[in-house]
């Protein structure tokens, strides 16, 4: 059997390749997505300022709710702190040699034209943590008194500044002179400011708490060994080592990490999910054009058995050769998705990629299991019916779809309508992930029914071609009502690339501008300051005192995690949240009930939806956890309606500021008083003694969801890979579906029908094939996303440029002509009396 099966591939190589591209292409995605999810466990960066330690202690960096299971957690969105009394126990641990605990705070230099160096990654210390990298003096001295400070070499040369020199430095209040004292090596990653343990524990203003503590083992003592006599003392402390230290030292590589297993997870989720419909789609396509062959076999006694087992090990050959080249092409499809990643901010360039063979293996079992399980399912038909019946099965292609079929198929299409229905009484991300599932699961219900409806859309189409196109126009009827199982392998990938690629493109756009849009309504503040790495907290106060200004508030960007039980299940999940001042003449939350001016202290306001889900009224405890996995307990104060914009978490500013980790605002919104000039408050406004303030005329900036722009663009990468193998599957189903028929246009040319009208009959084809799936597509995107949008909006109408859409229609209707244009012209060389003696 195994010699038939070598002979059958090695004879029909040109059948087999479409299965073995389709099956290719997928393990190499699936096999991508497995190396960013194990880049998500154990990959990360260098880390620098803590090089020469052998332990890092640092804050918690995952909420994992008491007595969930393992895998019920998520991570802070803010940077954690530790208690700094932890570093005399750790030090009384065998085998350390110095714990230090470090502050790390904002701190820039500014110049003397107002520019401020360094970005948000500027950051000071105290000196006795220089050790931990180690940073080295490479001219003058330690700071020794509080006006005292060491830079690095980069800051220096940018301040033109040396030893002795002078310099002003900005941490959370107006620029302080300071005499630099000793200049350290530059750090490629941030900028490094060292002052004295006192004066940096009063500028980093967090009594008793430390940004992490280093440990500096003692000679001969493994950093493992180490990490675990520490980390029986260290309570719920982080204890790291090796590229573990660099998640305590940077918070977004401890949030890269995450993030990569949650994209990983949904996006290889989806590609294995489209790779296994994909290859199921090409077997059965390759099986069935092999109907003779089969018939052939079975009317020569062949069992059913037989059948199966020769399809099987057909693929199991093809699918093995195919997956081990895809798994290798793994590694270039996940450093291609890592640099995209990280060209749209999601995650930093210098991460790096865990590389092992685990996730080859795992792609390519997978592949192979895929691809086993669409044999078996091509291979029901044609070992299952009787000898006798072989033959005259095989003549023509059978029309009528199986019970179980048909009933899967539209099992499938009403499953996700039910879903499209979502949006109408949800809100949010989760209305909008839904919408995108659903329009996939109709799709592929409407691909398991495929026959059908193309059958349905070609007895409407074949009389409107014979009409405009006599000869040409019939032929074209003719064929797609002969062959519609063929038309729908040829639509269905088509279709699918085309209501995917609108369902996750208009999806997010259209989320966005509901948000947008409910800002523009709830913001009436006339301007919004920022800075580079943040604003000082005294800034709002100082604009409030400015003549013109009837009132400013500061805002923090925070998040918060919540923690939800259904039945035996608990869920975490980390949501935006806005630590806000007095909104009054600035901000319009839509408050539905309690006030706005109540939420001082321990206090808190919810979206109307947050309250209802969590069954809170005024005056109730509501329970969650700070963005730095503080756990907390507020006093509800009110309720609001603008969740789109404000989120559903609002927190007393004062409160957001202690759970940031730069202790800052992110902007300050200013209203202008009632007949001011607009001009003098402007001027005023850009003349206070914060370097790096801009003033900009007040936008959408108080959206509660700062990183949905690089979640949007996170969607167009994924959707561009899934769409691009839908493209390579949709040129392969194609080429194959039309080289097969080198046969049938040899017998039209001998009968008489000319090689203009032949290739005339295939463009049509083609126009039927891609006019088929443009409509459907576009019908599967619109249901889905129309209501989205009603419950979103209160329009169906998608948000979004028209010239996308025109853009992903005009890219399939090209991809569709020209892969049956190629493959009928290369059908169409050879002459047709040799054409018509060759083998199928």
């Amino acid at each position: 059997m195994l010699t038939l099966a070598w002979q059958t591939i090695r004879s029909r190589l040109g059948g087999f390749t479409g299965a073995f591209i389709a099956i290719l292409c997928g393990t190499a995605l699936v096999a991508g997505c497995g190396v960013l999810m194990e880049s998500g466990l154990r990959a990360g960066v260098p880390t620098q300022r803590y090089a020469a330690a052998a332990v890092v202690v640092g804050g918690a960096q995952t909420v994992h709710p008491p007595g969930a299971d393992a895998l019920t957690f998520d991570q802070v969105g803010e940077q954690p702190s530790v208690p700094a009394e932890l570093a005399g126990r750790i030090a009384s641990v065998p085998g350390v040699r110095t714990a230090v605990a470090e502050q790390s705070f904002p701190a820039q230099v500014v110049t003397a034209s107002g520019e401020v160096l360094g970005g948000p990654q500027s950051l000071g210390h105290n000196w006795d943590a220089a050790v931990l990298a180690p940073f080295r003096l490479s001219a003058g001295r330690a700071p020794g008194a509080p006006d005292e400070v060491v830079l690095d070499a980069e800051l220096a040369r940018q301040a033109g500044v040396g030893v002795d020199g002078q310099v002003r430095i900005m941490t959370r209040s107006v620029p302080v002179e300071f005499r630099v004292s000793g200049i350290v090596d530059a750090l490629s990653r941030q900028s490094a400011l060292f002052f004295t343990p006192s004066r940096a524990l009063e500028l980093a203003a967090r009594p008793g708490q430390a940004h992490a503590i280093g440990v500096l083992a003692e000679p001969g003592v493994a950093p493992e060994t180490l990490a675990e006599r520490i980390g029986a003392v260290a309570g719920g402390a982080e204890v790291t080592t090796g590229v573990e230290r660099s998640t305590i030292e940077f918070l977004d590589v401890s949030q890269t990490r995450t993030l990569l297993l949650a994209i990983a997870g949904s996006f290889g989720g989806f590609a294995l999910l489209v790779a296994i419909f994909v290859v199921a789609s090409t077997l059965a396509l390759t099986i069935n054009q092999r109907r003779r062959e089969f018939a052939l076999l079975r009317a020569v006694a062949a069992t059913p058995r037989q059948i199966r087992k020769l399809i099987g090990l057909e693929t199991t050959i093809v699918a093995l050769v195919a997956g081990v080249l895809g798994g290798a092409l793994g590694l270039a499809v996940a450093s291609g998705l890592r640099d995209a990643f990280a060209a749209i901010g999601v995650i930093p360039a210098d991460f790096g990629l865990a590389i092992s063979p685990l996730p080859s293996l795992a792609a390519v079992l997978l592949g192979l299991g895929a691809a086993r399980l669409a044999a078996w399912a091509a291979s029901r038909r044609p070992s299952s019916i009787r000898p006798v019946e072989a033959l005259g099965e095989a003549a023509v292609e059978r029309r009528e779809l199986g019970r179980v079929r048909a009933i899967t198929g539209w099992s499938l299409v009403l499953a996700g309508l039910a879903g499209a229905l979502v949006p109408l009484f949800l809100r949010g991300d989760v209305a909008t992930a839904v919408s995108s599932m659903s329009t996939l699961v109709i799709v592929i219900g409407l691909a398991v029914v495929g026959p059908q409806v193309t059958g349905v859309a070609v007895r409407f189409l074949s009389p409107v071609l014979a009409r405009l196109w006599r000869i040409s126009g019939y032929l074209a009827g003719a064929n797609a009502q002969a062959g519609t199982r063929r038309l729908a392998a040829a639509a269905t990938p088509l279709m699918l690339a085309i209501a995917f690629a609108l369902a996750m493109f208009y999806g997010p756009t259209s989320a966005t501008a509901a948000a947008a849009a409910e800002t523009s309504r709830s913001t009436t503040a006339d301007y919004e300051l920022s800075g580079p790495a943040g604003v000082s907290p005294e800034v709002a106060a100082a604009v409030s005192r400015l003549p013109g200004v009837a009132a400013a508030t500061p805002v923090v960007r925070t998040s918060v995690l919540t923690v939800s039980t259904v039945g035996d299940s608990t869920d975490v999940q980390r949501t935006s949240a806005q630590g806000l001042g007095s909104s009054q003449g600035v901000l319009e939350l839509g408050v539905d009930s309690g006030r706005l001016a109540d939420l001082t202290g321990d206090t808190v306001a919810l979206s109307k939806a947050e309250a209802a889900w969590q069954d809170k009224k005024l005056g109730d405890e509501v329970t969650f956890y700070f963005g730095d996995g503080v756990p907390a307990k507020l006093r509800l104060v009110a309720t609001y309606t603008h969740d789109k914009a404000f989120g559903d978490f609002v927190l007393p500013v004062s409160l957001a500021r202690q759970h940031n980790g730069g202790r800052l605002d992110d902007s300050v919104l200013v209203r202008r008083a009632p007949g001011a000039d607009p001009a003098a408050v402007a001027a005023a406004l850009r003349s206070l003694p914060y370097p790096g303030l801009t003033v900009a005329a007040s936008s959408s900036s108080a959206s509660a969801s700062p990183s949905s722009e690089a979640q949007f663009y996170l969607n167009l990468v994924a959707a561009g890979v899934i769409v691009g193998y839908l493209a390579i599957s949709v040129a392969n189903t194609l080429v194959l579906t039309t080289a097969q028929r080198s046969r049938e246009f040899a017998l039209l040319r001998l009968v008489g029908t000319t090689r203009r009208q032949v290739t005339h009959m295939m463009r049509l084809e083609a126009l039927v094939t891609v006019g088929i799936a443009v409509v459907v597509g576009t019908v599967v995107a619109l249901v889905p996303l129309g209501l989205l949008n009603a419950g979103l909006r209160g329009s169906p109408v998608p948000s979004g440029p028209l010239s996308v859409y025109f853009g992903v229609i005009g890219g399939a209707a090209v991809l569709g002509f020209l892969a049956m244009g190629l493959s009928t012209f290369v059908a169409l060389r050879a002459r047709p009396i040799d054409a018509i003696g060759l083998r199928e």
